[in-house]
């Protein structure tokens, strides 16, 4: 089982990856696009991923206001972001 601390990390690294590549998963899940409990699937998947700092570094080093066209391919989520953003 996950701590709240990790859950908590990789929720906040899975929205900070969404907007980055202007992806509203909230509007995603409210217009059915995705099921909530896709969303806790993409933050127990993230919570996998060996090197989470790698997603921040790349996060952060981009534009407040750039929109990535990809996640990183070493994202666990890569497939759904790109799925949500079709």
């Amino acid at each position: 089982m996950q701590g709240i601390t990790t859950l908590k990390r990789h929720a906040n690294l899975v929205d900070r990856m969404a907007g980055t590549l202007g992806v509203d998963l909230e509007e995603e899940a409210l217009r059915g696009h995705l099921p909530f409990d896709d969303i806790a699937d993409m933050v127990l998947r993230c919570t996998g991923c060996s090197s989470p700092g790698k997603c921040t570094h790349w996060m952060d080093s981009r534009a407040d206001d750039e929109v990535a066209d990809t996640a990183p391919s070493y994202c666990r989520n890569a497939e759904t972001f790109a799925a949500l953003k079709s």
